[in-house]
């Protein structure tokens, strides 16, 4: 384990699957959500920043992270909405404070409209909600995924750390470009990255988008303006189509806003958590696991 990450010492087993995960802290809950092709460690410093007044949780999608990559499971949103509403119920948290990312966002989001999982309150971070996204490297590998799986390690690393970087406005150090990397480059994390991505289908953000105006919670979108992976006019439309949400876009950020602009999330996450928790009380903690 890298210096400064996350132990994620505890499972979750859900349909043969194996769900890594943490708990870090005390008071209101909080959970924390990656995306793609990312995993909770991009939320490390944040999860212990935040751990000084909530209880945090973390945790790994099955198919990313120090979570199960078995080839026969599937790992498109659908499955990991799910999951993530039965994570939610084993952990005993019945409305937590939750914060997504990336492909969280959509994940999240499912969980709540399609799964019943409830939220005393939603910040998105620069997420999947709307039609269109996915780039034309995520259609390349959809159509050759097993060709993809197949490279050289060395192709693949190469590949992997030029895709990956793309994500940054501002560049990455090689700490950072490690700890995004780490998880895909053996063979399993090969063929799970490339898999990942095959699964990705604008179907499953389709089958919610026009409901977001049902959301019944308060929501903070939070956004990188120099996103190019998911461009900044998708948080306006986000938004604007759920009732009440708040916008707070940071400048000289890209989609990993976590590493462009640490100090800018950290106090836009943390003006959202105070006051939620002050207008609707600390709400309950987790009562089980």
């Amino acid at each position: 384990m890298g210096l400064g990450e996350l132990a994620l010492s505890r499972s979750f087993e859900w349909r043969g699957r194996s769900v890594a995960w943490e708990r870090l802290g005390e008071g209101a809950p909080v959970v924390l959500c990656h995306g793609t092709p990312w995993s909770a460690q991009l939320w490390a410093p944040f999860a212990r920043a935040l751990s000084e007044e909530f209880t945090v949780h973390v945790w790994d999608m099955p198919g990313y992270g120090r979570s199960s990559k078995e080839p026969g499971h599937a790992v498109d949103l659908g499955t990991q909405g799910e999951l993530f509403a039965d994570l939610l119920a084993y952990w005993g948290l019945t409305a937590p404070h939750v914060i997504a990312h990336d492909y969280g966002g959509a994940v999240s989001l499912r969980a709540n409209l399609l799964h019943g999982a409830e939220y005393a309150s939603l910040a998105l971070v620069d997420v999947v909600a709307l039609r269109p996204w996915g780039s034309e490297f995520f259609r390349l590998v959809a159509e050759n995924a097993e060709v993809f799986q197949a490279q050289p390690p060395t192709v693949h690393r190469g590949a992997l750390e030029s895709y990956i970087g793309t994500a940054s406005h501002r560049g990455l150090t090689g700490a950072q470009l490690a700890t995004l990397t780490g998880p895909w480059l053996d063979e399993q994390g090969r063929r799970a990255f490339y898999r990942q991505i095959a699964e990705a289908d604008v179907r499953y953000t389709d089958e919610i988008q026009d409901r977001y105006p049902e959301l019944a919670l308060p929501v903070k979108v939070i956004w990188g303006a120099e996103d190019t992976w998911i461009p900044v006019d998708r948080a306006d439309q986000l938004a604007n189509a759920i009732p009440g949400a708040l916008l707070d876009v940071i400048p000289d950020a890209g989609h990993l806003i976590q590493y462009d602009a640490p100090v800018e999330l950290a106090f836009s996450l943390h003006r959202w958590l105070t006051a939620e928790v002050d207008r609707w009380g600390p709400g309950p903690r987790s009562t089980s696991h």
